[in-house]
């Protein structure tokens, strides 16, 4: 089974550090991070999960809820958490999925095709309040994930959601967004009571919405 951009997220039942979770409920209406390891006790993903914790202000901040999948047992993960804490200087604070069965892998197609049939790959999967997915990257086992970057694009995932806005290249919250093409200058001149810079016809900047820039006129 392959994810796709804008698929339903797919439901399951599993037992995770934080007891068993049912996904669509655990989800409720907030965002979600969904991201899978090789297997514990592994050094890349060991400082990934530390700093994902260190992050979780973040996340809450943005009404996201993270979660973990390994293929290892419970016990291994309790294991492993004690070696984060001590390591990262940060304990685990959001559940790891224990996915023994490996029916979650398989689910999200976690499993690397040219590696041993327990090896998932390092996905990542954000999801939508309406359980669609948002987006997926997956990064090879030795380089390390980019979870300030994650946060990037929920940031503008949130805001393209509410306004007709895309996000430029290097975009950061506070910056100025691209009004979409399918909005007329009417149309735009009425959302947008900053205003806009038309570039060309189809390239018009304007200040992000609800930030100190967007009291600016064109």
């Amino acid at each position: 089974m392959t994810i796709r951009l804008g698929d339903t997220a797919p439901d399951f039942t599993a037992a995770t550090t934080d007891g068993t979770i049912s996904f669509h409920e655990w989800l409720g209406d907030s965002w979600g991070v969904l991201f899978s390891h090789p297997k514990d006790y592994t050094p890349v993903c060991t400082t990934e999960l530390g700093y994902t914790a260190r992050l979780k202000p973040e996340f809450d901040k943005r009404n996201v809820k993270v979660i973990g999948l390994s293929v290892d047992p419970l016990d291994s993960h309790h294991g492993w958490a004690k070696d984060i804490e001590e390591t990262q200087g940060t304990a685990l604070n959001f559940p790891v999925i224990a996915d023994e069965d490996r029916t979650v892998s398989d689910l999200y197609d976690m499993i690397h095709p040219n590696a041993d049939d327990t090896f998932t790959v390092r996905s990542v999967f954000v999801i939508g309040p309406d359980k669609k997915i948002k987006l997926t990257i997956t990064y090879p086992a030795s380089t390390g994930r980019n979870f300030d970057e994650i946060l990037r694009v929920i940031d503008s995932l949130q805001l393209t959601a509410e306004h007709s806005l895309a996000t430029p290249v290097n975009w950061k919250d506070g910056d100025d967004c691209i009004i979409v093409p399918t909005l007329s200058d009417e149309e735009a001149t009425a959302k947008f009571p900053a205003g806009f810079k038309k570039v060309k016809p189809y390239l018009r900047i304007t200040p992000q919405p609800g930030k100190k820039s967007d009291s600016t006129s064109a």
